[in-house]
């Protein structure tokens, strides 16, 4: 008797600890998990949204989000409460892809050891879930732009789509260090990105009315692609938008078809 209660124990933990960690896959209604990734022996929190079988398949496409400044920190929440994450939160029970939303320390920027924390994340979710590495992409805003650019820079090969909004490459103000690291003491960094970019499906998006971040670089850069005779970037600049450009971009439904059509 103590022996078949034991093993009802055991067994009852176990199928607990596969919830919590979200190794099953729910048939309808996506969700958001937390996790932690160790890199340089430092724990970081990031959370996941990892959508239904019956909306993402065996083998959903990715996603890695990129958020902008106002939700750096260490709570591992903030940065899936603007931009992509209410979006998909609202659609939670159709979206079709896992997310993987990384969080920025206080004063740090994507171009520092969070490059390698949301390379770390975007791994160990896509292994842990199945993810379709054929169809992995690329989205941030705002510091979440520029840091779009600095991981698509770093790993050419890896995504299959990048979808940078409200960022740049240069210098957006002289009291931030808001700067892509891989082109900044290039004498012509829109030539530069365009060339080594030039065969990636890009689209730009940016507020005409934006005071944060102005879109002078996003201009310059889709001249520069233009000039290479790119295939498949795009630009689109919203007339009436300040710097959220972020909620008509995500609301568009041709974004979405667009890019889950890009593999590798």
């Amino acid at each position: 008797m103590k022996t078949k209660l034991v093993s009802v124990i055991l067994l009852t933990v176990f199928l607990l600890s596969g919830c919590q960690h979200g190794m099953v896959r729910n048939e309808r209604g996506g969700k958001f998990v937390a996790r932690e990734v160790t890199v340089d022996g430092v724990a970081r929190r990031y959370q996941v949204f990892v959508p239904s079988k019956q909306s993402g398949g065996e083998h959903p496409p990715v996603i890695l989000f990129l958020h902008g400044s106002g939700e750096r920190g260490s709570d591992g929440v903030k940065q899936t409460q603007s931009g992509l994450g209410p979006y998909v939160r609202a659609h939670a029970d159709s979206f079709p892809a896992i997310v993987v939303f990384p969080q920025v320390p206080d004063n740090e920027e994507w171009y520092q050891g969070s490059a390698k924390v949301a390379f770390a994340a975007l791994d160990a979710a896509t292994d842990e879930f199945a993810g379709d590495r054929d169809r992995t992409y690329l989205t941030g805003l705002s510091m979440g732009g520029y840091g779009s650019w600095e991981l698509a820079l770093r790993d050419l090969q890896r995504f299959a789509a990048i979808v940078p909004i409200c960022g740049g490459i240069k210098r957006a103000h002289d009291e931030r260090a808001l700067f892509v690291t891989q082109v900044v003491d290039d004498p012509d960094p829109y030539a530069t990105v365009a060339q080594r970019l030039r065969d990636k499906p890009i689209w730009l998006f940016h507020g005409a009315q934006d005071n944060i971040v102005s879109p002078e670089d996003d201009r310059k850069l889709f001249a520069a692609f233009s000039a290479v005779k790119a295939p498949d970037v795009h630009y689109t600049e919203f007339a009436d938008a300040d710097h959220n450009s972020w909620d008509p971009t995500y609301a568009m439904p041709e974004l979405w078809s667009w890019l889950f059509e890009k593999r590798r």
